[in-house]
Order: structure tokens, then sequence, then C-alpha cells
């Protein structure tokens, strides 16, 4: 299917976005628009390098089409602009449903009980396996009342942090392209910004009226000044992965609640959306990122 869509050229199958989707793609995603013109080419390529690698297919009644592909691996890009497109290696598939899907749980209880049940989710990245997104949830991103909810670049860098093991919220760092960043540092970081969001979190549920459930849509103008989604609170990883999303599409609100962990993320993507000076460290550019030219 991926082929009628898009032209593939040369011996490698590198694909090739036509300069009219490109634009369309870019007007719809203000995050990316606000690059600068040689930063929009370079993720460009990227975009194709990621469609070329990666098999892109379409579940429930959706019809994928070029639009759909390129904008999702326009977002998918984006954090890897000045990392690389081998920080995501080891997996082959992107399953796009066009709402929310329900996977299979089960829990294990205190008394050693399985419960199996469904969720409905948006997205989920699997160690080793395809990477799943809605459609639906991937078009919400900058809108002005989701504030940085992007369920693409939330998938996408679960997958770079599952690269070192479990998805704890501790990416693998390179020591080339990230030369002064520290393991210590960025766990610090991270449990300081995890430790007082859910306090924060804490204080908003302890405080809800009687009648109200934390997850009623009702209560939702009670989390409205959170920096963050709620769902951040599950775990360090999610908050590593909700950060992230901010990051790209609404850092202003990040970079104000959690200075220190802002100044990581921007160390580690080697991106500075803010523009407060942490910029790339001296490392070189990465193989593959298009950097400076074609590879």
């Amino acid at each position: 299917m991926f082929k009628a869509l898009l032209e593939r050229l040369g011996a490698a199958g590198r694909v090739a976005i036509p300069d009219d989707l490109w634009r369309a793609t870019v007007e719809v995603l203000p995050f990316v628009a606000r690059l600068d013109a040689v930063d929009r080419e370079r993720l460009r390529r990227l975009a194709e390098m990621l469609l070329a690698d990666k098999e892109m297919a379409a579940a429930g009644e959706l019809e994928l089409n070029a639009q759909i592909q390129v904008n999702i691996a326009a977002q998918a890009c984006l954090p890897i602009l000045n990392l690389g497109i081998d920080w995501y290696r080891g997996w082959n598939s992107i399953v796009v449903y066009p709402g929310e899907f329900l996977v299979p749980r089960e829990v294990v209880d205190d008394d050693g009980v399985v419960h199996e049940y469904v969720e409905p989710i948006a997205g989920e990245a699997w160690d080793g396996g395809p990477l799943l997104v809605s459609w639906e949830d991937a078009q919400i991103t900058g809108q002005p009342d989701r504030g940085g909810y992007n369920v693409v670049i939330h998938e996408f860098t679960h997958k770079i942090d599952l690269l070192n093991g479990e998805a704890d919220g501790v990416p693998p760092f390179d020591r080339r392209l990230h030369p002064t960043l520290d393991v210590r540092d960025w766990q610090q970081a991270l449990e300081d910004a995890y430790e007082r969001f859910n306090a924060e979190l804490d204080l908003i549920e302890a405080t809800l009226p009687a009648h109200l459930a934390p997850d009623d849509e009702a209560a939702d103008a009670h989390y409205a000044h959170l920096p963050l989604d709620a769902y951040a609170a599950h775990n360090p990883g999610e908050f590593f992965a909700v950060s992230s999303e901010a990051f790209f599409v609404d850092p202003a609100r990040l970079g104000q609640a959690f200075p220190r962990w802002y100044r990581q993320l921007a160390l580690f993507f080697r991106q500075d959306p803010l523009g407060l000076g942490v910029g790339p460290d001296d490392g070189p550019a990465p193989a593959g990122s298009a950097r400076g030219g074609a590879p």
C-alpha cells in the first residue's frame, strides 16, 4: 500500500515527500512551523527516512493515506531532529487506528487474584514491537485547550526510553551527542520534578468537591493550571514521555514549572524551544540526522 502513496527513490528505497504535501503538513503543526527553514528541511529528511524504514499500517476502518503518514512521521521525528534516525532502531512497524482502541490488560491484586480487563487508549509503544497510535488523537496536538498534548511524541519518546531497558524515564546517553549530561543529574532532576508534580496533583485531588471524582469531566477545570497532563503522575517513565510532549508543543509552562528538568530535556534532545541558551551540547552532528547535508 505504501509504495502507491509516496514515491520511493534509489536503491535504498528512500521516500520522497512532495513539496505541497510537506507544506500542508507544516501548516497544521504549529510546533513544526516555528522551526527555521533549515531545521524544517532536516525534519523533512528525517521523516522520509522514517517512512522508508518503518512499515506503517492501518487498523480498524482507517483508510491510510500519504497525508496521515507524513503528518505522523513529522511529529515522530521532531524529538530526534538533532539525534538521528538510529534512535528509532530495533523495531519495524507503526499501526494507526482511526481513534482510541482497546488493549487487553491484567493485574494481580494483593491476594494473588488475576483480574483481566480491556483499556481504551490513544497510543502504546511495545518493547521491541510495533508502535500503536490513534489518528484522531494525533490530530489534537497544538489545539489551545489541550496544552502540550501530543500522543505521537509521547509514544516515540517511550521508544527512545526503551533502548536501554524498561521505560523508566532514563534514556540512554550518547557520549558524543551528550558530553555534559550526567545520569545522576538527570535522575535527580527527574525525581524532583516528578515528586513536586505528584504533590501538586495530590493537593488538587484532596480539595476536589465531594461530588466530583478525579476522572469526571467536570473536574477538568481543577487540573487546568497544572504544567503537565495528570497522566504524568503514573510513574517516572510516563513523566518523561508527558514532559517530552510539553517540551516540544507547549514548552513555556514546562520551563517555568521545572526549569532544571527543562534544561535536562534540552541537553538530551539537543534542542531549546524556549531559546534560553541551553542548546545542543558541543557534540558532532549525528549520523543520519541530515544535518549539514544528505547522509
